[in-house]
């Protein structure tokens, strides 16, 4: 597809984010105003569904045969329906039909690449479309998070799980995988029947699977390096850090789908892990998916220096029974994420203008 077609997909997901963000900051209490009173109810949906699928989807298909080009424009589609409404039933099949693209690429790439890294993102995106069968049946996407959030962390644990084989492999690293990954489809399931325990099973899937990062993952040599290599690497071991954190508090009594215990766990995960893995990865993926070079610059820093600590913040407000903390912690995090877009369009630019390498 040329490279013009690329951007409709970027600017379906980046609005996806913005309006995501925008909505949480409401849900948590802030009096902004709502051009769209569905969109509160669709943030689970639009910063997952909405961004994350697409952009998952549109990374994929840029290196996949001419019909995966199909998941990102069901995953866009999906993501404008909860743009310019409520999230419906259509909305759960648009993402649906995404999902179920997304497997058939990676089940194409196993057939002709057997490699463990596939099975693993082909599972995260079957369970990214059992999420989104869940929401059909029961009519509500928040009841599909849990299943979303395992899709998020098993495509990025894919994509660590390939770059692992370039340091020598001890001999507990591929039981340690496996029992982490099987922690966390027990968890999902149990979850469904019993979510006391499916809550627990899933904790310790992400403790399991923290505790293998940390071990095996390139990032732990890679930090000694500088200027991208180390920054990358500092977002990923700090974002490990808190898929750990994610996995004991689900080990805390509280609530299972709503409260503060509830937005600690979640966002432990969904800001502290996945969003620390786009801080890194974000550098690598824009480059090569719009071909446009993009420079380095500490600055990169900066909102990483701001989501982490307003993340402490915002658990401590959860945790301690402080809600402004909470809420602005939660604001804290919008604007780091923000501020981070922003430095990466500056950088695009910046690329655009520099002349080539191989130019006169």
């Amino acid at each position: 597809m040329p490279l013009r077609m690329r951007f409709p997909f970027m600017l379906v997901a980046l609005l996806s984010l913005g309006v995501g963000i925008w909505a949480g900051w409401i849900r948590m209490g802030w009096a902004f105003p709502r051009p769209n009173p569905g969109w509160p109810g669709a943030h689970g949906a639009l910063m997952i569904s909405g961004f994350l699928g697409t952009l998952i989807a549109l990374e994929r298909a840029v290196v996949g045969p001419r019909w995966s080009w199909a998941a990102p424009l069901l995953a866009a589609l999906g993501s404008l329906t909860l743009l310019l409404g409520r999230p419906t039933a259509g909305s759960a099949l648009l993402f649906l039909g995404s999902a179920i693209l997304l497997i058939l690429f990676f089940g194409d790439a196993a057939r002709r690449h057997p490699d463990p890294s596939i099975r693993v993102l082909g599972i995260g995106a079957a369970l990214w479309g059992i999420g989104q069968a869940i929401w059909l049946v029961r009519g509500t996407p928040a009841s599909a998070v849990p299943w979303w959030t395992a899709f998020l962390v098993l495509t990025i644990l894919g994509e660590r799980l390939e770059l692992a084989r370039l340091i020598p492999r001890g001999r507990g690293m591929a039981g340690l995988f496996g029992a982490g990954l099987a922690c966390v489809l027990l968890g999902l399931a149990l979850g469904e029947i019993q979510p006391m325990w499916g809550r627990r099973a899933l904790g310790l899937g992400w403790l399991v699977l923290a505790a293998w990062l940390a071990r095996y993952d390139i990032a732990r040599h890679t930090v000694r390096q500088r200027g991208l290599v180390r920054y990358v690497a500092v977002c990923m071991l700090v974002g490990y850090a808190w898929l750990g954190i994610s996995g004991a508090l689900e080990w805390l009594p509280g609530e299972a789908t709503a409260g503060p215990l509830y937005d600690a766990r979640v966002h432990a995960l969904l800001i502290g892990f996945v969003f620390s893995m786009i801080f890194g990865h974000a550098l690598i993926i824009f480059p090569a998916v719009l071909r446009v070079r993009l420079p380095f610059s500490i600055a990169f820093y900066f909102p990483l220096a701001i989501l982490h600590p307003s993340l402490l913040l915002r658990l401590a407000g959860d945790l301690g029974g402080w809600p402004d903390a909470r809420r602005i912690g939660g604001l804290l995090n919008g604007l780091a994420i923000l501020i981070f877009l922003l430095l990466i369009a500056r950088a695009l630019r910046a690329g655009r203008r520099a002349p080539s390498p191989n130019s006169a």
